[in-house]
C-alpha cells in the first residue's frame, strides 16, 4: 500500500508547487497581516463612550463621523474579501493541477495493472505448455 502512495507522490508536479508556494503564502501573510491589523483597531470605542466624549449638542457630526468610520471599515474588508478571494482562486488552481495529474497517475496504475495481468496469464500458460511438454 505505501508503494502505492510513494508512486502517486512522484507523480505530484512538486516543482510546480513549489514555485507556486511563495506567492500563496506570500498573499496569505498579506491577508493574515491586514486582518490582525484591523481587527486591533476595528472595533474602536463602544457605542456608549464615543457618545460620551461628544458634546451633546454634536449628535450630527457623531454620526457623520460613525458613518465615515463604517465606510473605510467597509471598503478594508472589500479588499480582504478580494485578496482572500485571490489566495482562494490560487488554492483552487493547484488543486485542480494535483487532480489532473491525480486522475493521470490512477489511468496509469489501471493500465499497468492491466498490463500485469495479461502478463501473469500469459506466464502462467506458456508455463503450463512447458510442464505439458515434458
Amino acid at each position: 500500500m505505501a508503494t502505492g502512495w510513494w508512486s502517486v507522490l512522484k507523480t505530484v508536479p512538486w516543482s510546480e508547487v513549489i514555485n507556486a508556494a511563495p506567492q500563496v503564502a506570500s498573499g496569505a501573510r498579506r491577508l493574515w497581516d491586514t486582518v490582525a491589523r484591523k481587527s486591533g483597531g476595528a472595533a474602536g470605542m463602544p457605542m456608549g463612550q464615543a457618545m460620551e466624549a461628544e458634546p451633546e449638542e454634536d449628535h450630527f457630526g457623531t454620526l457623520v463621523m460613525r458613518v465615515e468610520r463604517n465606510e473605510a471599515t467597509l471598503l478594508d474588508l472589500r479588499t480582504q474579501m478580494l485578496q482572500a478571494s485571490e489566495i482562494i482562486a490560487n488554492l483552487a488552481d493547484q488543486n485542480a493541477q494535483l487532480i489532473a495529474k491525480m486522475d493521470l497517475a490512477r489511468t496509469r496504475m489501471l493500465w499497468l495493472g492491466v498490463a500485469t495481468g495479461v502478463s501473469s496469464i500469459l506466464a502462467l500458460v506458456s508455463l503450463a505448455l512447458i510442464l505439458a511438454r515434458t
